[in-house]
């Protein structure tokens, strides 16, 4: 199991590059006590769904904070890949960040922002020195780092964007968080054959209908060239998922066969794919 440990001066973006991991598919976890951070490994090891998981640790923990130099110990003892992701920025940039969201440093509470980065910095000196990845923040903007913790940490072959397929019914409404929708209604409507109204889209018949049609496959060759040809800019627009809502009337028939068609085709091209169908069990 992956284990990233992510800690650093206050202000250097250590809050967003959790958010990030998580976005990521890590499981996320801020401010554990180190004590607790190998049992936390083992629960995760034990979960077969948890296979990366990520911590932030600083020093709002205070005196527990040394506590985290037995916990990498452990760690290392243990079957996990660990990895320590060390946030710095210059005190120029740090004392900006903090007059900019009016924050006390969780180390001067009642002095200077100064005196508290001082004082940071001396106690994270030695988890900086056994760090695996040290990134400088002074210049970057939130989307630049979290495009550096995927350069660094992801993993996917997914041309780094997760894709949804989700079917609906437009009696029910669109889904609110689509980004793309394409309504099946051109097709003719396999309800009005009493031998497949009582079917669904995942059913043989009713696919083998809407099939039949050149323009379903005109259709899907046409959405697929869209999406392989728009997946690259979200990602470069910083967009990490990407939901496709196809809906008929019902959501039943029309809609579940072509996503269900979509959903294979994108599979097989290496997309990070999933498939929903939000209203085949209510029936047309």
């Amino acid at each position: 199991m992956k284990f990233v440990i992510i800690t650093g001066l206050s202000g250097a973006g250590r809050s967003q590059a959790l958010k990030r991991f998580e976005d990521t598919g890590y499981f996320c976890v801020d401010n554990m006590p180190p004590k607790l951070i190998p049992e936390f490994a083992r629960i995760c090891m034990s979960n077969q769904s948890i296979d990366k998981a990520a911590e932030v640790v600083d020093m709002r923990m205070g005196q527990m904070f040394e506590d985290i130099f037995p916990a990498i110990q452990c760690l290392k003892e243990m079957d996990v890949e660990l990895d320590i992701l060390y946030l710095d920025a210059s005190d120029e940039v740090l004392v900006r960040r903090f007059k900019e969201t009016r924050r006390r440093h969780p180390l001067s509470p009642d002095g200077t922002i100064m005196s508290g980065i001082y004082k940071e910095r001396e106690k994270l000196k030695n988890i900086k020195d056994i760090a695996s990845n040290i990134v400088d923040t002074s210049t970057y903007t939130i989307k630049k780092l979290g495009e550096t913790i995927d350069r660094m940490y992801s993993d996917s072959g997914d041309n780094g964007i997760k894709i949804t397929v989700t079917t609906f019914g437009y009696k029910r409404g669109i889904p609110i968080d689509a980004d793309m929708v394409f309504d099946m209604r051109f097709l003719p409507n396999p309800f009005y054959e009493k031998s497949l109204r009582d079917h669904t889209g995942r059913e043989k018949e009713v696919k083998d209908y809407v099939l039949s049609f050149p323009r379903a496959r005109v259709f899907l060759d046409k959405i697929n060239e869209l999406v392989n040809y728009v997946a690259p800019y979200y990602v470069e627009q910083d967009k990490k998922q990407l939901v496709i809502a196809i809906g008929c009337t019902g959501g039943v028939h029309r809609s579940v066969v072509i996503a269900e068609e979509m959903y294979r085709e994108l599979k097989e091209q290496g997309h990070n794919v999933t498939l929903e169908h939000r209203d085949i069990g209510y029936g047309y």
